[in-house]
């Protein structure tokens, strides 16, 4: 059992440690809120996740095309690798994810106890922890994310692990291991919730507390609960400051200097050869990215005309006209939106039409990037 009880005789706060696909979770949540009669409930949820697992139909609502649009692609990716492994591994042990928190709203609703969501928008902390990441941190995720999904790591996974899981000795290790490996995730996903959950906890009503909260948060909530601080600062978006922000607008500005130069140097032949190698090399990649997404001839054909001139333009992406041109032959159905929790393979990605709307904007967007980084070089090699 992982509980810890805070306070005095003024006001206490239990806090019931949890692992999220747990069955002995359920039981411990069930009966600690039965024997405590807490004046207050909290869980370890924002208001997205918690209408997610009331109503699992919320997916219906999701306008693909504006995800695409608004350069949401990847953190959707993610949140939908991340859903789907946990859900895997659930279904190992024979738990829904998020079980144990479903359970602790209705025992609080049956016994008419409110309920109070402890956790910032997932949105904000995802958008905090890519924008604030280094490029390297983001390839080290990516990787582990994939291969964690797709090479069956749930067959290692037994009901004992699970509640191994729970100990805050073997928390405490992965909580290090995390903070060396991905400073910034650890930072984002793990110190500024618990700060931000501490606060929560602290601001809800009642004498007595019943906080059901991820295991690996446990120790660092207990921490924070010292003292009220202001959080304000933890919901919103802060990117950091990088050279590679100000590419999308020194990219065309070197372009047309590139142009420039041809033309005073060797006149009009030597700007429209720059223009043709510019054309051929952004385009022919990023057809590569549209090609290994399994797209359609009429995707690749538009993923290549479009790609020479999104390249010099901040605002557009190759992948959004790819994307279109898919979604014309291949538009999603509300059968796929349901599907989303229900994808074991990376072959599933693929047939699954929304992420394979996804993967096409994704794929066609870093193939005209990799276009860019081996144009840009070339065309400058011309003048040396």
């Amino acid at each position: 059992m992982t509980i810890e009880k805070i306070g005095d005789k003024n006001r206490k706060i239990i806090l019931v440690g949890t692992a999220h696909i747990s069955r002995g979770s359920i039981e411990l949540v069930e009966k600690t809120i039965e024997k405590e009669k807490p004046d207050c409930v909290g869980v370890e949820l924002d208001a997205q996740r918690y209408g997610q697992l009331k109503n699992q139909r919320k997916w219906r609502e999701t306008n693909i095309m504006d995800v695409i649009k608004s350069g949401r692609i990847y953190l959707l990716l993610v949140n939908l690798l991340l859903a789907n492994l946990q859900r895997r591994l659930g279904n190992k042990i024979g738990v829904k994810p998020g079980s144990e928190m479903l359970a602790a709203i209705r025992i609080a609703e049956r016994k008419k106890i409110p309920v109070v969501l402890l956790d910032r928008d997932v949105r904000i902390t995802l958008k905090r922890a890519f924008d604030l990441m280094s490029l390297w941190e983001k390839l080290k995720l990516g990787f582990g994310i994939v291969v964690g999904l797709f090479s069956g790591v749930e067959e290692k996974i037994t009901k004992e692990t699970i509640e191994e899981l729970k100990n805050k000795d073997v928390i405490t290790k992965l909580m290090e291991e995390l903070s060396h490996e991905a400073p910034t995730i650890k930072r984002v996903l793990v110190d500024e919730r618990d700060l931000y959950i501490a606060n929560k906890i602290l601001d809800a009503r009642g004498r007595k507390i019943v906080a059901v909260v991820g295991a690996g948060h446990l120790q660092g909530i207990k921490k924070c609960l010292d003292r009220k601080r202001d959080i304000s600062e933890l919901e919103k978006v802060q990117k950091k400051k990088s050279l590679l922000r100000y590419l999308k607008y020194l990219v065309p500005a070197l372009f047309v200097l590139f142009i420039a130069y041809g033309f005073f140097l060797k006149g009009i032949e030597a700007s429209l050869y720059i223009f043709g190698i510019w054309f051929l090399i952004t385009g022919i990649f990023s057809a590569l990215g549209a090609l290994f997404a399994r797209s359609r001839l009429q995707s690749i054909i538009v993923a290549f005309l479009a790609a020479p001139f999104t390249t010099l333009h901040p605002a557009l992406a190759s992948g959004w006209f790819a994307a279109a041109m898919e979604a014309k032959y291949s538009m999603p159905k509300v059968e796929d939106f349901e599907n989303l929790s229900n994808l074991n393979s990376y072959r599933d990605f693929e047939k699954n039409k929304v992420t394979h709307l996804l993967l096409v904007a994704a794929y066609t967007n870093l193939g005209s990037t990799i276009g860019v980084i081996i144009a840009l070089p070339y065309i400058l090699s011309m003048f040396a």
